[in-house]
């Protein structure tokens, strides 16, 4: 016992300052494809050799689908034309719906600042972003610090946390959890797959992302996204932080229900 209180004091705080301070710890964050918009030689080159179709090249530009890049460094390591990559994790964007905007009493307050539980969904995930997730509350991120609790029970929750493509299986449970969740409340898609079906999707027995199923209010791209990313989507959506300002809103169609 002796040896292990002498080891804490010697090890000091190993928590994460962040958001107060920004965190460098190596391996925090896998980082992003970036491009300046200038001129990319070697576009139709980086399109090609994306697995997932992340890189568009036009004339004289390329374009980056973040929701759709899977960190699979080949724009950075399989060309002679490489992209530079971030060294950041702000990246969770909000969600810019087609037709209108997220309702008025889906805005979290001030109340909110220290209290919000978060429903944790695995809708067909590979197991990367719920590895990821999993991560928010051991002692190095802490989520408890920042006043965010994970509660087993949609009736509890203000946040519903999606991991996954959308898989037909889970189609009817992520429903029914959003639908028993009281209001104001907020969707959170974590990771490409969630977002766009990454590798997986769309397919006979998968949904191209969770859009189609529930309405995201939060997008957290990557694959997986760091437990940082994640945390800052958080903190975004109760007003805490502002969302990525290099990437643009993410649009998505609204959820059309079948006439009944």
């Amino acid at each position: 016992m002796s040896q292990w209180v002498y080891r804490g004091l010697k090890t000091g705080i190993v928590t994460t300052r962040y958001p107060e301070k920004p965190d460098s710890t190596p391996g925090v964050t896998p980082g992003l494809p970036k491009y300046s918009g200038s001129f990319a030689p070697g576009g139709h080159e980086l399109a090609a050799i994306c697995p997932t179709k992340a890189i568009a090249a036009g004339i004289e530009h390329i374009s980056i689908d973040y929701h759709r890049c899977v960190h699979c460094y080949r724009c950075q390591r399989e060309t002679e034309h490489p992209l530079e990559w971030s060294s950041d994790y702000e990246w969770a964007m909000a969600v810019k719906y087609s037709t209108e905007s997220v309702e008025p009493e889906n805005v979290f307050g001030s109340a909110f600042n220290n209290s919000v539980h978060i429903k944790i969904v695995d809708a067909g995930d590979c197991g990367a972003c719920l590895h990821e997730v999993r991560k928010l509350d051991n002692p190095f991120y802490n989520l408890h610090r920042l006043g965010f609790f994970i509660t087993p029970s949609p009736r509890h929750a203000d946040i519903l946390l999606v991991v996954g493509t959308g898989t037909d299986p889970m189609r009817f449970a992520l429903e029914k959890t959003y639908e028993a969740m009281p209001t104001p409340k907020k969707v959170i898609a974590v990771g490409a797959c969630a977002l766009s079906g990454s590798v997986f999707g769309p397919s006979f027995a998968t949904s191209p992302g969770i859009a189609d199923i529930v309405p995201i209010d939060i997008a957290v791209p990557g694959h997986p996204p760091p437990p940082l990313a994640i945390l800052h989507a958080l903190l975004v959506a109760v007003g805490r932080r502002p969302p990525a300002p290099e990437l643009e809103p993410l649009s998505i169609k609204p959820i059309m229900k079948a006439a009944e």
